[in-house]
């Protein structure tokens, strides 16, 4: 995922690096990328799942996910504040 969208990710990170430390300056172009990454990460997230579903593992999709977006939390842990006024 960050590989085929590397451009995307590096820009997001050196925002959210920015955001972290002061979020006030951050804010409008934190939320502004962070919703295309959300996107990104929301389509990968789906791709994974629907192919443990696919598979007959749709009992383990919801382990799944959690495990997905804690790997993506490890590396923007404030993700989950895009959008958040």
């Amino acid at each position: 995922m960050i590989k085929q969208n590397k451009d995307d990710f590096d820009a997001f990170k050196k925002v959210h690096d920015g955001f972290a430390k002061d979020p006030e300056k951050w804010k409008n172009k934190f939320n502004e990328l962070g919703r295309d990454i959300l996107d990104t990460v929301r389509d990968y997230e789906n791709r994974l799942c629907r192919q443990s579903e696919g598979a007959g593992n749709s009992k383990f999709t919801t382990a799944l996910a959690e495990k997905f977006q804690s790997e993506v939390k490890l590396h923007f842990p404030k993700i989950n504040f895009v959008g958040m006024e």
